[in-house]
């Protein structure tokens, strides 16, 4: 008789909203809700806590907790700060124990990453990226973050990869300043859902399809993903969040940029005739990011199954 699979519960935490699921995967989604993530991490924690607590009442024992969360993180395990949000640019979020106030009353196994990481081991356990031992999940949304698979795993030295906050070459007469409040002018402060609002005076649903503000954005992140293309040589890249699956069209636009940027070099037919088929949308869609969070459990419980993290 197969085994039963564990429960596993999952946190993803974003900039504007937050995800909570309890389940085993994708085709066992016992319950999922989201809340707003605000700028008091506290009280949004403290909710969160609350309704893992509830379903676990009704569903059983968790055996693991996945927390995708937006960054800078800590992931040193050894560090006194482990699980904590660092210099975000989330207002109020700064130096916050993530980790330790959803652990607190609640001794399990815990997984730990960014959002985007997350959401490249969902693609790679259950979506578009099964098989594929180098590849990279970008999300264009409230940030802009990349998170990259070399040789199956996902990269991490002294800290893990900040790619949305790297600069890059500027669209020919583009003066405008950008929005990060460390970099300005940085891929997120020029091509997040925020930045794309600014720049044009209306929320991203409203802008025009024939808006320039589109093709500025687009020339940002085509830069972003020749960086990428370059620094890891990725087999696919899957480019996902809100402002992508609420303008499908800016996906073509990227995939213009990227290939006028990269102007023949490598000579690949994946970045030149194949470069639909090797810039795509996360096979998962938007579940990508939630489903994040139960792979991180998963490979928590694979890791150890019977570690605990004990209450702080």
């Amino acid at each position: 008789m197969k085994a039963e699979e564990p429960l596993l519960a999952g946190v993803e935490l974003g900039g504007t909203k937050c995800v909570c699921l309890i389940g085993t995967g994708p085709g066992d989604i016992r319950a999922q809700t989201s809340l707003a993530t605000g700028n008091d991490p506290g009280a949004t924690l403290e909710r969160i806590d609350r309704i893992l607590g509830e379903w676990q009442a009704v569903h059983g024992r968790v055996h693991a907790l996945g927390i995708a969360s937006f960054g800078p993180l800590n992931l040193s395990r050894g560090s006194p700060t482990y699980g904590f949000i660092t210099s975000t640019v989330k207002p109020g979020w700064s130096h916050t124990d993530v980790v330790g106030r959803l652990t607190r009353d609640r001794p399990v196994c815990v997984g730990f990453d960014t959002d985007v990481n997350g959401a490249a081991l969902a693609e790679q356990r259950w979506g578009a990226a099964r098989g594929l031992g180098e590849f990279a999940y970008v999300t264009v949304g409230t940030g802009v973050g990349v998170g990259l698979v070399v040789r199956g795993q996902t990269v991490f030295g002294c800290n893990h990869p900040e790619l949305g906050h790297v600069r890059v070459a500027r669209a020919p007469g583009d003066v405008w300043p950008g929005i990060c409040r460390y970099h300005l002018d940085c891929v997120e402060g020029l091509a997040s859902g925020p930045a794309i609002a600014a720049r044009a005076g209306l929320p991203p649903p409203e802008i025009p399809s024939d808006s320039p503000v589109w093709e500025l954005a687009a020339h940002a992140l085509g830069q972003l993903l020749h960086t990428v293309v370059l620094a890891t040589a990725p087999r696919r890249i899957f480019v996902g969040g809100g402002v992508m699956e609420a303008r499908p069209g800016l996906l073509i636009q990227v995939r213009r940029r990227l290939r006028e940027s990269l102007n023949g070099y490598l000579g690949l037919d994946e970045l030149t005739e194949g470069i639909d088929r090797y810039v795509v949308p996360p096979g998962l869609g938007p579940l990508a990011g939630p489903l994040g969070a139960l792979a991180l459990a998963a490979d928590a419980c694979l890791a150890d199954p019977r570690a605990t993290l004990s209450a702080r």
